[in-house]
């Protein structure tokens, strides 16, 4: 299975957020820099881990972007299903439909092993992606560009 960039950018994005909280929050432009990606898609990802309750933005002076608790105690499985929408791996019902669509086998096992890669990630939380050695290298990630 393979995650959309949008979920892979949420995911680094709550990430970086994690092990900020003793600096202080952050701007999403910030964030974006840190993560060498277009402010305009941090942005989207940043409404979006909003709308889960994830994280919280506060604006002016003193504000910025926060895990909440849920953020932090996050299961990734439950991060990533969010993000990833309900979507199957493969599209029976497109348009042409697929003609095998009423006796394929392919479909169940294929909706079987998403549910795998899910389960996989949901005894990780946010809290365990920052474990050294990725923490000190989000830490390391100033999200500001040398001049």
């Amino acid at each position: 299975m393979r995650l959309t960039k949008f979920t892979d950018l949420a995911l680094r994005a709550v990430m970086r957020l994690a092990v900020s909280e003793e600096a202080g929050p952050l701007a999403t432009r910030e964030v974006a820099e840190a993560m060498d990606v277009p402010y305009a898609h941090m942005a989207k990802a940043i409404t979006r881990l909003q709308h889960l309750g994830v994280l919280e933005a506060r604006r002016g002076r003193g504000g910025g972007l926060e895990l909440t608790p849920l953020g932090r105690q996050a299961s990734v499985g439950w991060l990533v299903r969010e993000l990833e929408g309900q979507d199957e791996v493969v599209a029976c019902e497109g348009d042409p439909p697929c003609p095998l669509r009423g006796a394929c086998r392919l479909r169940g096992a294929l909706r079987d092993a998403q549910e795998a890669f899910y389960a996989a990630l949901d005894p990780l939380t946010v809290a365990d992606l920052v474990t050294s050695p990725t923490g000190p290298v989000l830490v390391g990630l100033s999200g500001r560009r040398p001049e």
